[in-house]
């Protein structure tokens, strides 16, 4: 099996915001979800931070010696580049579903238990078409056999119609988003359109929510809790 390496600087990403990707593994348990379809606003599309909240999730699954696979469907514009790198010659997602290569080759062993990646590949000149193809749907169907756990990283949304394609495939999605740049407003319109596609949505993960400057429902204040102003 080809073999990759969290890079170095990368390594130290985990503890930071551990308990709270703890809540969310719970509610995936809870709801019986093996394929998780990870998504994003269209605001994200130059933000590398989102592989940081992937790798997050995938670590503290795996402290729970659960057999996952992170699989990178987004194919325009990966950025999971920036945290392996490759020991071994590899070939990726692209390459599996254009049937230049079988799914062994694109299977990716890494230096943490338990978890194996596939990569994008190679850019295609139709990546929507790749992704509405059988082969998909037959990967999917294949991983969910040896996997407990399937990731699939999605393009953001809003931009392409790769998402949407995904969704029809997964057992549940989970939305990323930047506190202070989306409205309500816009996450409520996105959340009606995922409705649609009748997948199961977990829930809203609000990234760079400052709890001490905002003091949401009193949250940064915690030692007061329970007292009267």
């Amino acid at each position: 099996m080809a073999k990759l390496e969290i890079a170095r600087t990368k390594k130290g990403l985990v503890n930071k915001t551990e308990g709270y990707f703890n809540a969310i593994l719970t509610n995936i348990q809870l709801q019986r979800v093996q394929i998780l379809k990870w998504l994003e606003l269209p605001q994200f599309k130059q933000m590398k931070e989102r592989a940081q909240r992937r790798l997050v999730l995938l670590l503290l699954m795996l402290v729970q010696v659960i057999k996952t696979v992170l699989v990178d469907a987004d194919i325009r514009n990966s950025v999971m580049s920036g945290f392996f790198k490759p020991v071994t010659k590899i070939t990726g997602l692209t390459d599996y579903l254009a049937g230049t290569t079988d799914l062994s080759q694109g299977l990716c062993d890494t230096d943490i238990p338990n978890l194996t990646v596939i990569e994008s590949g190679k850019i295609s000149p139709n990546p929507t078409a790749l992704l509405q193809s059988k082969n998909f749907e037959n990967l999917l169907a294949t991983l969910r056999r040896y996997y407990d756990y399937v990731i699939v990283d999605c393009p953001p949304l809003g931009l392409v119609i790769d998402a949407a394609i995904i969704a029809q495939r997964c057992d549940a999605m989970v939305l990323i988003a930047e506190a202070g740049s989306v409205k309500r407003s816009s996450l409520k319109k996105v959340k009606e359109q995922l409705d649609q596609t009748g997948t199961p949505f977990l829930g809203v993960i609000l990234n760079k929510y400052d709890i001490i400057t905002e003091k949401y429902g009193e949250y940064g204040n915690y030692g007061n809790y329970g007292k009267k102003a």
